[in-house]
């Protein structure tokens, strides 16, 4: 058995002080909810998961950052941009984003669902069991209401816990004034998404999307909602540094954030996000892993399933992608994938460690260690996957 532990990010040292006795074996309550996580010759009864010389348990993995729900994939822009056009001249022609959301006009909300369930499906069968839901490919008032209810008709029907956050400043809509639209989603639909119930607020800040100032005023229009960021992405917009000073709950990519941004999180409680997948499909630089880890910087990992950069479900792929795109190291990567990714979700108190008093939510992998799964990029190595306590998912 391997798994963190505690009810608060890790960061430094401590990210990598994960627990691997074993044997060992987890048992459950009929709620669901474990009661003892330890040694096999002291569980409370007969086990019936534990580890073996073929496998072991961990927490079931926490995607933090998607962007599920949409319907349709963009690989023709995938090609564009291996024959050398960029992601910002894609996303200024009509491409990108922009292409998303109109796919997601077009489409009614069933044939949204549809599409999504599948894709929820095989995160479950890859260990996912919490995930996180967002909006952004609405693009008008209107728009990111109905996504915010797609999301939570998703959320409803997934056998994973789902978190839902509303994004509502994932790009700039066509034919309208930044501010202007800033002027909306702070005065009417940021207090419409709040009374339908959402578990946090984003924004990307980028050259090609939002500015800093657009930032600080959705922190402040948030009130006590939680704060995250999409930052640092395609250059250096000193997001990180605002993200950290506003107290968000986390800012994600990072590919281009600076020493001082790397300084600033390191004296804030908000979480480093990284997201290899996208890094890789969009050739940018990595994000400084090895700094921040250095600066005991809580670092969290996702796969930022979305049909333009990161057409990624599996938390393993995303687990072996940062081991070779940022050298993060395998119980590390462990801890960035559970339990700081839970806070990152404001679950970490119910999930995201193997033990009593938390859900269990667990995986039986099919490697005598972690670093295993960092070492096979490709291989699904879930032979079960267990919501509170039920299985529910695994390689077939």
């Amino acid at each position: 058995m391997a798994t963190a532990a505690g009810t608060v990010p890790l960061g430094g040292e401590a990210q990598a002080a994960v627990e691997t006795a074993g044997p060992s074996g987890v048992a459950w309550d009929d709620e669901g909810l474990i009661v003892y996580a330890g040694r096999a010759d002291d569980l409370p009864w007969a086990p019936t998961l534990g580890d073996s010389a073929e496998g072991m348990l961990v927490p079931g993995f926490v995607d933090c950052h998607t962007h599920l729900p949409f319907i349709g994939w963009r690989a023709d822009e995938f090609e564009a941009r291996l024959r050398g056009v960029s992601y910002a001249a894609l996303h200024g022609s009509e491409g990108g984003i922009y292409r998303s959301s109109r796919l997601f006009h077009e489409a009614t909300d069933d044939e949204v669902l549809a599409f999504c369930r599948p894709l929820l499906a095989e995160m479950l069968a890859h260990g996912t069991t919490a995930v996180e839901l967002k909006t952004g490919y609405g693009l008008t008032g209107e728009g990111e209401l109905r996504e915010l209810g797609v999301a939570r008709r998703l959320r409803d029907e997934g056998a994973q816990t789902c978190t839902v956050t509303f994004l509502p400043c994932h790009a700039v809509p066509k034919g309208i004034d930044r501010d202007a639209w800033m002027d909306t989603v702070v005065t009417s639909m940021l207090p419409a998404a709040s009374g339908e119930g959402i578990d946090a607020v984003d924004i990307y800040v980028e050259d090609i999307a939002f500015g800093v100032e657009d930032l600080e005023r959705l922190a402040a229009a948030a009130g006590a909602t939680p704060l995250r960021v999409h930052g640092d992405q395609l250059g250096d917009t000193g997001s990180a540094i605002a993200a950290a000073r506003l107290g968000a709950r986390s800012v994600d990519h990072l590919n281009h954030t600076s020493p001082q941004g790397v300084e600033a999180l390191a004296a804030a409680d908000t979480v480093a996000v990284l997201l290899p997948a996208s890094t890789e499909f969009l050739g940018l630089a990595p994000a400084p892993a090895a700094a921040l880890l250095a600066a005991a910087v809580p670092v969290a990992l996702a796969t930022d399933c979305n049909p333009g950069t990161s057409p990624v479900v599996s938390m393993p792929q995303a687990i072996a992608a940062a081991a070779s795109v940022y050298r993060i190291p395998p119980l590390e990567a462990l801890t960035a994938a559970t339990l700081n990714a839970a806070h990152v979700l404001g679950l970490a108190g119910r999930l995201g460690t193997l033990e009593a008093g938390k859900r269990a939510d667990l995986l039986l992998l099919d490697a005598p260690s972690f670093a295993q799964v960092a070492y096979r990029p490709g291989h699904n190595p879930v032979v079960e996957a267990l919501v509170a306590g039920s299985v529910t998912g695994g390689a077939d």
